[in-house]
């Protein structure tokens, strides 16, 4: 094994990225999954009687090489995506599936946690909840089950792996292999930045002119901006084409029957394991702990959303017939007419705060935040990481080392689309303890010329402040068992550090300080600053209806038998929301990979609202005070969810924190639906 996959050497413990190279995985994960089975397996066959420290608390470090050679490589398979790396994740996927089966399913392993929890009365409160948390994975992982339905199992949670795995790849193919190429006639209407941006997407690609590329922040303002009516319906079809069939890939890269293969393995594994349907089995855990209850909550937003966007579709579509526009309001239409509305009712125009909104300002925006707040600094890291533009901070708090913290921010062919946290390290107290090392990864229109700022969109700051959100909940992680650390929470509450986070960029008090005009250096006017903050939820409608269609559809696919062809159930469950035609689903089933490259958010696509519920109470407790940086407030949030991970049920945390449960009032005010 090559050493640097396991003990790092790089600059405060990062790992030499250029030491490794992808020769290195195929014999490092072996010789890792190798070395976790050893320490396992003598877990497992003890000789001794069963106790929290030779069982749940041995549990806790069993897998920490295997756990470091996998951070490695798939932060490398999701942001610089290979032939030989997609070759290594469908190699490894099946076998890391057999492993977890081995063991989440030993019985002996079960007997001893059993055991341990049995008698956990007696235990000190973080080592009670990881014990009773081990039994409850170790059950719902089918520990209990026995002969024929143990060995299914066993089946399903290989294959499940090989078709999620393929699932993502299919996605990252499509965006991947897909160019517009945009004639000079189609220009009209789009600003300077997004035209220079897709001449430097050409050049990456070794092509002349300009092109439209499926990375989120190209083709949104694309649709936003162009005149042209044909062009933006080609590039809208492409955009929603990946992983149907129809894609660059053709039938090649088709997820629908790994879709249908997924929902019907879901359902049995639910069924094996005593629960009618995946809903059932998949919400069992979380703080929303039903169907009902889920459903409950979006029915009453989506009414509200429904009035809101059937009064702007009425406008939008007296727009295009203005326009001289046939037929109906299309989805290609909506983007651009909504941002011509906006332009109308606001007078606004996104592409003015744009060069007030860089990269470096919005980071100083974000950095300045979590210091008055948590009083977090933040200091510059040389080190030799997997791209020349990702950059690296040591964060402290009075002198001590609170996190190291990469920042991978613009989009490269290869790269993954959308943006997310992830950890090359956790947190945790086990002998001198450890500090997390957190990446925060999105899709950035990289900046026009070598020396050029990278400008960002609003909903790119939105995304910039989201992801660290999530970082946050590592960075102020305060616990002793790695398996609770930081965002290792209920799937329903794992976006409120994040969206609550969000909160801050709307704030005057941050956009006067941090958003300059690249050239001169000028604060944002602040009459811009309040017809962008006015003109931010203009388009609530739409943006809610959207997410609400993805996230109802995805519930309504993991309850009852599953669907023999998801496409027409799609249908048939918009049809009968009354969904308007041009609004379609922000995630459609060939390219949800939330839902089906990972069990991750399956049946819990909702949990993105679910939080908002919470975040936007949260906010408030700020507000109350009258001061949105309220030192007491944060303390109080800091200790009572951010530190915490999963050291107990998320209501219990909230609670904690609050003192009451919140209601969808203030999400329904916040995004302007009331």
């Amino acid at each position: 094994m090559n050493p640097e996959l396991t003990r790092w050497t790089g600059p405060e413990g990062l790992p030499r990225f250029d030491l490794i190279e992808d020769a290195d995985f195929a014999p490092g994960f072996a010789a890792a999954l190798a070395e976790a089975e050893a320490v396992i397996e003598a877990i497992a066959a003890n000789p001794e009687p069963a106790s929290f420290l030779n069982t749940v608390a041995a549990l806790e470090t069993a897998e920490e090489g295997l756990n470091r050679v996998l951070s490695i490589f798939y932060t490398l398979a999701s942001v610089d995506s290979t032939p030989a790396r997609e070759a290594l994740q469908r190699d490894f996927a099946p076998r890391l599936a057999a492993y977890h089966s081995r063991t989440s399913m030993d019985p002996r392993l079960y007997a001893r946690v059993k055991a341990v929890a049995a008698a956990a009365g007696g235990l000190a409160p973080e080592d009670r909840r990881i014990t009773e948390l081990a039994l409850r994975d170790l059950t719902r992982a089918g520990a209990g089950l026995e002969g024929a339905a143990r060995d299914r199992m066993a089946e399903i949670r290989s294959r499940m792996a090989v078709l999620t795995t393929g699932f993502a790849q299919n996605v990252l193919a499509d965006e991947r292999d897909y160019v517009l190429p945009v004639p000079e006639d189609g220009l009209r209407g789009l600003p300077g930045w997004l035209v220079e941006a897709m001449r430097l997407a050409a050049r990456e690609r070794g092509m002349d002119g300009q092109v439209v590329t499926l990375n989120r922040s190209l083709i949104v303002p694309f649709l936003e901006h162009a005149e042209d009516r044909a062009l933006r319906e080609v590039a809208f079809r492409a955009w929603t084409a990946r992983g149907s069939g129809q894609g660059a890939g053709g039938a090649a890269t088709s997820n629908l029957p790994l879709a249908r293969e997924i929902l019907a393995l879901r359902h049995e594994r639910a069924r094996l394991l005593g629960h009618e349907d995946f809903a059932a089995y998949r919400l069992e855990p979380e703080m929303a702990g039903s169907a009902v209850r889920v459903e409950a909550l979006l029915g009453e937003v989506w009414q509200a959303a429904r009035r809101r966007a059937a009064a702007d579709e009425a406008r939008l579509t007296a727009m295009l017939a203005e326009d001289g526009g046939n037929g109906p309001l299309e989805p290609w239409d909506w983007r651009f007419y909504a941002e011509r509305l906006r332009r109308r009712d606001h007078d606004f125009d996104a592409s003015d705060v744009k060069p007030y909104l860089t990269l470096d300002a919005m980071l100083g925006a974000v950095f300045d935040v979590a210091r008055r707040l948590f009083g977090l600094e933040f200091e510059p890291v040389e080190a030799p990481l997997w791209a020349p533009d990702v950059r690296a901070w040591r964060i402290t708090r009075k002198g001590r080392l609170m996190a190291l913290f990469i920042g991978d921010y613009f989009a490269r062919p290869g790269k993954r689309s959308g943006a997310w946290c992830s950890t090359l390290q956790t947190q945790h107290g086990i002998g001198a303890g450890r500090r997390p090392i957190v990446v925060n990864v999105c899709n950035f229109t990289p900046p026009a010329g070598q020396d050029g700022p990278a400008l960002l969109s609003w909903d790119d700051a939105r995304t910039l402040f989201h992801e660290f959100g999530h970082a946050t909940h590592h960075i102020l992680s305060d616990v002793h068992w790695p398996s609770i650390s930081g965002t290792s929470v209920a799937q329903d509450f794992v976006e409120l550090p994040s969206q609550l986070y969000e909160h801050w960029l709307e704030q005057p008090a941050v956009l006067d300080a941090h958003a300059r005009h690249h050239a001169t250096g000028a604060p944002l006017p602040a009459d811009l600053r309040d017809r962008l903050l006015a003109a931010g939820r203009a388009d609530a409608g739409f943006a809610t209806i959207e997410y609400l269609e993805s996230a109802l559809v995805d519930l309504a696919f993991h309850r009852g038998a599953p669907p023999e062809d998801p496409m027409a159930r799609q249908a048939e469950l918009l049809a009968g929301l009354g969904a308007p035609a041009a609004i379609p689903m922000r995630h459609a089933t060939p390219h949800f990979a939330h839902v089906f490259s990972g069990d991750g958010y399956a049946s819990g696509y909702y949990s993105y609202m679910w939080s908002e519920v919470m975040d936007a109470d949260a906010f408030a407790a700020f507000e109350e005070t009258g001061d949105i940086f309220d030192a007491a407030t944060a303390e109080r949030l800091e200790r009572t969810i951010l530190s915490r991970g999963g050291a107990a049920p998320a209501d219990r945390l909230w609670l904690d924190f609050r003192a009451r449960m919140p209601g969808v009032e203030a999400l329904l005010k916040g995004r302007g639906l009331t």
